[in-house]
């Protein structure tokens, strides 16, 4: 008889146990959400620093052929040093959102001047850029994918109840206002 009192200690060291395993099996899903964000942030950072990389030649190239559009140059490399110094999604989706337009105003420029665009240098910057354009939308799509992952995981309950200690927040999206200027990245015309 001195012995009833196991049951119900044996009973709640099973229920601690029991919770404390699922605390860290919880913590280890949502720092693998975390961390795959990370690596989809890390891969936007890449594309953007790429393309960043290409703007010299291109603005290069046009200040070689072109008398007139200044004002465009200097509005890439505003958006080229701004979507540099972009440090968070907020940041960079701004950034993204100036560059596109000013992308856009200096092949405006760079189309008025048939040699230009007939240049085999200009076509392979150009082409080079549709590339990375192409590579920053699907890194785009992984990370908002993967922050929509995270987010989805970190607000259902019961994993509301760890992702605090466990230092995982919710993240903000990669997102770009005009979606008309990134669903169509600058041509190639040969």
């Amino acid at each position: 008889m001195q012995l009833e009192w196991l049951i119900p200690v044996g009973i709640a060291v099973a229920v601690i146990v029991l919770l404390l395993v699922w605390f860290f099996v919880a913590r280890s899903r949502l720092r693998g959400h975390d961390a795959r964000a990370d690596a989809a942030w890390h891969e936007i950072e890449l594309q953007l620093k790429r393309r960043a990389d290409l703007v010299p030649a291109v603005t290069a190239a046009v200040r070689d052929h072109a008398q007139h559009g200044e004002q465009a140059l200097v509005e890439i490399e505003r958006a080229r040093a701004e979507t540099l110094s972009a440090d968070s999604p907020v940041a960079a989706s701004t950034a993204e959102n100036h560059f596109q337009g000013a992308l856009r105003g200096l092949f405006g420029v760079a189309d008025a001047y048939p040699q230009l665009t007939a240049s085999p240098d200009f076509l392979r910057l150009k082409s080079d850029l549709v590339q990375t354009e192409d590579k920053l939308q699907t890194s785009r799509r992984n990370y908002n994918g993967a922050v929509r992952s995270l987010n989805a995981a970190v607000t259902a309950f019961p994993n509301r109840l760890v992702a605090g200690p466990a230092g995982v927040r919710q993240r903000e999206f990669f997102e770009v206002t005009d979606r008309a200027a990134i669903s169509e990245p600058p041509r190639v015309q040969f």
